[in-house]
C-alpha cells in the first residue's frame, strides 16, 4: 500500500512547497533532522564564544589556525571511515561520535581547577563540529533524494536549520545562569542522540516511500570503498570541485570582511558588551526569520524559474551592490543590513543551491571530496581571509570605504564563479551523466 490518497496536509504542502504526498514523511523527518542538529549547535555556540571573550585576539587568531589544521585531519579521518564503514552506520555514527565527545568534555572539565587548555580544545572542537555536522547532513540528503527532488525539496528542508537556529539559542539564554555553561554541553550531547534514529528511519523511507533504491547502490550493505584520502585528490584534480572550492573561498572572504567591519563599528558606537550583544542578537533573529520565510516559500521557485546559474549568482551580486553603497556611506546601519542580507541570503538561497551541486557527482566524490570543501577549504578560507583583511587594514592602512570597494570586487568575482557553476550543473543535468574524474 505505497499509494495513498493525498490528505489535506499533503495537498497543502504540495501547494506551498511542491512536496509530493509520497515525499512528505521523508521531507518532514529531514526537516526535523537538520532542526535538531542546528539546535544542538546553537546551544554550544554561546558556550564557545563566551570562552573566547576571556582570551586575547592573538590567542583567538592562533586557535583559528589550529582549527584549520584540525579540520584537515578530521576530514582525512572521515575519509578513512567512509572507505571502511558500511553506509547505514556511517552518518548516525558521526553524530553519535560528536555526542560522546561533548559528554567527555562535560566530565573532563568537572573538578579541574585550571581548565584553560580544555576550554581551548573545546573551542576548536566545537568549531569543527559547526561545519562537519552540516556537511555530513547534506551529503546524506544528496544520497537520499534524486536531482529532480533536490531542486524542489532542499530549500524547504534547509528551512529546518533556520527553525533550529531560532529555538536552540533559547536554551542557553533562559537556563545558562541556572544550569551553568558546562551543563549545556551535556544537553547538546543528549539532543544529538535524536538524529541517530531519524537517519536510520530515513534510510528505510528511501525505499518504501521515495522508491529511490535504484539511484545508488544498496545502502544496507554497501561500503564506499577506495582510497580514504581520495577526497583531497578529487578536489585538486577536478575543475568542477575546484570551482566549488573557489566559490566557498570567496564566500568566506566576504564573510570575514563584513564580520570585522561589524565588530569594529560596534565597538565605536556601543560602549558595553551588553549593548553590542543586544544588537547582534537582533541581527541573528532577523536573519533566522528571513531565512525561514524565504526557504519555506521562495527558494525552490527561484531555482526552478531562473535556474542554478542565476540562483548561485544572485546573493553575491546583491552583496557587491551593497558594498559599493558602503564605500560611499560607511555607516553602521549599512554594515548591519549587509550582514543580514549576506547571512539570510546564504542560508536560504545560496547554501541550498550550493548543496544541489553535489547531486551531480558520484557517491565517493560526494562523501569524500565534499567534506574537504565544506570543512578544510572553508576553514582555510577563514584563516587566509582574516590575515588578508587584517593586512590591508592594520598593515596598509586602508579605511572602511576603500575596503568596501575591495569587497565589492571580491563579491562580483564570487557571483561570476557562481554563474559558471550553475551553468556547469545545468549542462550535467541535461546530459544525465554523473561527473567523473
Amino acid at each position: 500500500m505505497n499509494k495513498k490518497q493525498p490528505n489535506f496536509v499533503s495537498r497543502f504542502m504540495k501547494t506551498v512547497s511542491q512536496i509530493e504526498s509520497n515525499e512528505l514523511r521523508s521531507v518532514v523527518l529531514a526537516f526535523a533532522l537538520v532542526f535538531t542538529l542546528m539546535a544542538a549547535w546553537y546551544i554550544l555556540r554561546p558556550v564557545r564564544d563566551a570562552m573566547a571573550s576571556e582570551w586575547t585576539d592573538t590567542e583567538v587568531s592562533f586557535l583559528w589556525n589550529i582549527n584549520f589544521l584540525v579540520s584537515v585531519v578530521a576530514v582525512a579521518i572521515y575519509g578513512f571511515a567512509v572507505s571502511k564503514v558500511k553506509f547505514k552506520y556511517l552518518v548516525p555514527g558521526v553524530y553519535a561520535f560528536f555526542a560522546a565527545s561533548f559528554v567527555a568534555f562535560y566530565f573532563g572539565v568537572s573538578g579541574v581547577e585550571d581548565r584553560v587548555l580544555i576550554d581551548k580544545i573545546f573551542y576548536v572542537w566545537v568549531s569543527v563540529f559547526s561545519l562537519f555536522h552540516v556537511s555530513v547532513f547534506w551529503s546524506f540528503m544528496s544520497d537520499l533524494f534524486t536531482k529532480e527532488q533536490s531542486n524542489r525539496l532542499f530549500a524547504f528542508i534547509a528551512a529546518g536549520s533556520s527553525a533550529g537556529a531560532l529555538v536552540g539559542p533559547l536554551i542557553p539564554a533562559l537556563f545558562a545562569d541556572d544550569l551553568g555553561t558546562d551543563t549545556l554541553m551535556l544537553i547538546a550531547a543528549v539532543v544529538l542522540i535524536f538524529p541517530i534514529g531519524i537517519v536510520l528511519y530515513l534510510e528505510h523511507l528511501k525505499v518504501v516511500d521515495l522508491h529511490n533504491e535504484v539511484v545508488h547502490a544498496d545502502l544496507s550493505a554497501a561500503k564506499i570503498g577506495g582510497n580514504p584520502f581520495a577526497g583531497f585528490k578529487m578536489f585538486v584534480t577536478n575543475p568542477y570541485l575546484l570551482a566549488i572550492g573557489a566559490f566557498i573561498l570567496l564566500y568566506t572572504a566576504i564573510g570575514s570582511f563584513v564580520y570585522f567591519e561589524q565588530k569594529n563599528l560596534l565597538a565605536q558606537f556601543f560602549e558595553t558588551r551588553a549593548e553590542r550583544t543586544e544588537v547582534l542578537a537582533m541581527v541573528d533573529w532577523v536573519v533566522n526569520i528571513l531565512t525561514f520565510t524565504i526557504g519555506m516559500f521562495a527558494t525552490s521557485r527561484i531555482v526552478e524559474r531562473f535556474g542554478m546559474a542565476v540562483t548561485l549568482a544572485l546573493v553575491p551580486f546583491v552583496i557587491a551592490a551593497g558594498l559599493l553603497v558602503l564605500a560611499f556611506a560607511p555607516l553602521l546601519t549599512v554594515v548591519l543590513v549587509l550582514q543580514v542580507v549576506r547571512r539570510a541570503g546564504n542560508y536560504a538561497i545560496t547554501r541550498p543551491a550550493r548543496e544541489m551541486l553535489f547531486t551531480a557527482v558520484d557517491r565517493e566524490t560526494r562523501f569524500k571530496a565534499k567534506p574537504v570543501i565544506d570543512i578544510a577549504v572553508y576553514r582555510g578560507g577563514d584563516a587566509l581571509s582574516s590575515i588578508a583583511f587584517a593586512g590591508l587594514t592594520d598593515g596598509v592602512g586602508l579605511g572602511l570605504g576603500a575596503m568596501a570597494a575591495v569587497g565589492a570586487g571580491i563579491a562580483a568575482l564570487w557571483g561570476v564563479v557562481g554563474r559558471y557553476l550553475g551553468r556547469m550543473f545545468t549542462r550535467m543535468d541535461t546530459q544525465k551523466a554523473p561527473l567523473k574524474e
